[in-house]
């Protein structure tokens, strides 16, 4: 009983590695062990040279035959804080809700800085 229940979570994982290489293939991704067996933890790096540029973790939590996945991204370093997670049902969704809540900030910081270069031209265009 004990074999099959290894053979069982050592194909999790490799399930786990492969759907994180397909949806994500820009990222070197280290699947990490865990005690809970329902669990599956993962750190995607993206770097160029010595220069950490993006850090993903992304936890996989099956709870009553129900896998949720959460996503949580950081920037520069290999120290950077956690700028934002996400969770659903896919890891497809949890990274899409990641990108988007992202794409929703850098609008947001887009229009902030139309509007401050707009207001540094005057009235009649000469500025």
């Amino acid at each position: 009983m004990t074999d099959r229940r290894a053979n069982s979570t050592q194909f999790s994982v490799l399930r786990f590695r492969n759907e994180l290489t397909r949806i994500m293939p820009g990222y070197n991704w280290t699947v990490h062990k865990t005690s809970n067996e329902h669990r599956l933890e993962a750190t995607g790096v993206q770097s160029s040279g010595f220069n950490r540029l993006s850090t993903l973790s992304v936890t996989r939590l099956e709870q009553n035959g129900v896998a949720v996945y959460e996503a949580k991204s950081a920037g520069f370093g290999r120290r950077a804080p956690w700028m934002h997670s996400n969770t659903d049902a896919t890891l497809s969704r949890a990274l899409r809700g990641l990108q988007d809540y992202y794409q929703e900030k850098a609008n947001i910081y887009r229009s902030h800085c139309a509007s401050l270069q707009r207001g540094r031209i005057a009235e009649g265009g000469a500025g």
